[in-house]
């Protein structure tokens, strides 16, 4: 079996796979919602001392399986520095007191990987990965080879979502409130624009929808004076705006790609008005959709440990003792994850 460890953000999380059938025997994640909630965002350091408690509560329901473990997985990157270490230790510390590898798994990798928690792997696939600290679109064609298509200029699908709660005095997190508001509003009330609408550029960009939901707001005399219903139309206006951005992009690569099989990951991918939209996209290109179960869409061991059931027959393992914090923020279109 592997035991896999996520904490790259405000989710603590461990799992137990099944290396032979690829089961999820163990999975269990602590949430730091309710303590970041009153900040509107998540605070690293504050994050860092939850991880301290929650994994190693965690960690205790799973020593049953301590004798049966081939390996430990953890996420190594991208991700909060003060979060990751944590995870990184935890792991680290069970490599060597166990004497069993160590799999460094991508943050990335794992949201694609968490198409396949208890499936075959299927690739190749295009894949729009949105989350809270990414929006891209990838081609992977293999376990070896992941092509950046697409990526973000600026703020993330999930970033957007938080940011726009957040001036509207909604909470945290912005994803689920958006959506749930947007249902009760109309989104054609606010003509709010669709970024890059004219441009050949295949990026995405969501900073200049922020400012312009932060102008409808100030408009109407900010947040406190803002009703239910202005607050209803201005979620769905702005979650409309998000979606035609999305599609117009994706639009653009689907023509040019012929790959078959596409699919949204990521915390973001959780929305089920974007996976409507998408779902007739892929019926207007003749591609097929996949799509993670809801419980896999945000940060999760189970899609760790799935992707280091498939790193673990390749042997990628790594030394305890060198594991490193690579940030990918640096990575542009094009280039290989």
């Amino acid at each position: 079996m592997i035991l896999s460890i996520e904490s790259s953000c405000d989710d603590s999380s461990i799992a137990i796979t099944e290396i032979d059938t690829g089961k999820v025997l163990y999975h269990k994640k602590i949430s730091q919602e309710a303590e970041h909630s009153c900040y509107g965002g998540v605070v690293p350091e504050l994050a860092s001392r939850l991880h301290a408690v929650a994994l190693p509560k965690i960690l205790e329901e799973t020593k049953p399986w301590f004798d049966k473990l081939k390996a430990v997985a953890v996420t190594n990157q991208p991700g909060l520095g003060v979060t990751l270490l944590e995870g990184i230790a935890m792991a680290k510390t069970l490599a060597v007191l166990l004497n069993i590898p160590l799999i460094p798994v991508h943050h990335l990798k794992g949201h694609i990987y968490s198409l396949f928690i208890e499936q075959p792997t299927r690739f190749p696939m295009l894949i729009l990965l949105i989350s809270g600290g990414h929006t891209m679109v990838l081609r992977v064609e293999s376990f070896e080879r992941m092509e950046i298509l697409a990526t973000s200029m600026d703020d993330s699908v999930g970033e957007s979502f938080d940011k726009t709660a957040k001036m509207m005095g909604l909470g945290y997190p912005g994803g689920p409130l958006i959506e749930a508001l947007a249902k009760k509003g109309d989104e054609n009330r606010f003509d709010l624009p669709v970024p890059l609408r004219n441009s050949k550029l295949i990026a995405f960009s969501l900073s200049g929808l922020k400012n312009a939901v932060r102008l409808v707001i100030e408009s109407l005399g900010g947040a406190d004076a803002m009703s239910e219903q202005d607050k209803a139309d201005l979620a769905a206006s702005f979650q409309k705006a998000v979606k035609l951005h999305l599609l117009q992009k994706s639009k653009k690569i689907f023509k040019a790609d012929p790959i078959k099989d596409f699919a949204i990951v990521g915390g973001a991918s959780a929305n089920l008005y974007i996976r409507s939209a998408y779902e007739k996209l892929c019926k207007e290109f003749g591609k097929t959709l996949h799509v993670a179960p809801l419980e896999y869409c945000s940060d999760n061991a189970a899609m760790i440990g799935r992707y280091a059931l498939d790193a673990y027959e390749r042997e990628a393992f790594i030394d305890p003792n060198n594991i490193d914090l690579v940030s990918t923020k640096k990575q542009q279109a094009g280039m290989m994850l």
